[in-house]
């Protein structure tokens, strides 16, 4: 196992351990909106983003793929599909990875068929099922708490 599986590995166990502590305050209405079962767990579609067979040469036209790639994220995550997403230092070909709030691959293949990076070959998709803490589904609705305003 390389590095950077090692350290998504040591990640993704690490928020099923912390899930799995004696919750300090149980919300019923929360575990029932994330999907949460009684272990406060829930199952999901790990994405890994590859490099694919077709490098897009830079320029503008890489750009708006970029720009495009990054729409598509924020579009999924607000559809509430997409909970994480984030790139890696593309060691071993591995440039980023998605979890999608769905145990469906077909969806999730089809979601992520809509992502500019993947209809012009710049990366390809390996997808896998992925279960762990429910509270993934909040990542979003957190992060965007974390962000800055603008002046």
């Amino acid at each position: 196992m390389n590095r950077i599986a090692a350290c998504a590995l040591a990640l993704l166990c690490a928020l099923g351990a912390h899930a799995q502590e004696a919750p300090a305050t149980y919300d019923a209405a929360k575990a029932q909106a994330w999907g949460a079962n009684d272990q406060g767990m829930r199952s999901y579609t790990f994405v890994l983003l590859k490099t694919g067979p077709k490098r897009m040469p830079d320029g503008p036209e890489r750009d708006a793929m970029f720009k495009g790639h990054f729409a598509n994220i924020q579009r999924l995550a607000k559809e509430g599909l997409l909970v994480y997403a984030g790139p890696l230092d593309g060691v071993d070909g591995w440039r980023g990875l998605f979890i999608f709030a769905s145990a469906d691959q077909d969806l999730v293949r089809k979601a992520v068929d809509t992502d500019p990076v993947v209809v012009n070959g710049e990366m390809v998709a390996e997808l896998h099922r992925h279960y762990g803490s429910a509270a993934l589904v909040g990542v979003n609705d957190q992060h965007n708490r974390l962000i800055k305003p603008k002046p």
